[in-house]
């Protein structure tokens, strides 16, 4: 009976030894993609304060320091706006600043 079950095992071995044949299958790699086709590939933000050479933000400028927020109060970040690390602590101060004059909400009524 010993010998009935390793004949059976071996066969099994020997099946799944041409499966793992391909180097990339054996040491588990996905297959590489065809030469034609690409991934979507977006379009690097550029800091539109950094393009139109602006050195400081005026808190006083109420429009342009409303577009950097959403409608229910909050700060867009800057993976959204595409601004740069410098130009986004300005807007945050200036933001902040205008909340705390009562010039823009910090949050929306809920209905």
């Amino acid at each position: 009976m010993a010998e009935e079950i390793n004949n059976t095992q071996a066969p099994a071995a020997e099946a799944t030894a041409p499966a793992a044949a391909t180097p990339a299958a054996a040491r588990g790699e996905r297959p590489a993609r065809p030469f034609g086709k690409r991934r979507f590939e977006s379009r690097r933000k550029v800091c539109k304060l950094c393009a139109e050479k602006m050195d400081s933000i005026d808190y006083k400028n109420i429009q342009f320091v409303k577009s950097f927020t959403m409608e229910s109060g909050k700060i867009l970040s800057r993976r959204i706006t595409g601004t740069c690390a410098k130009h986004q602590r300005q807007i945050t101060r200036a933001i902040k600043r205008d909340r705390n004059l009562a010039i823009l909400p910090y949050s929306l009524p809920k209905k």
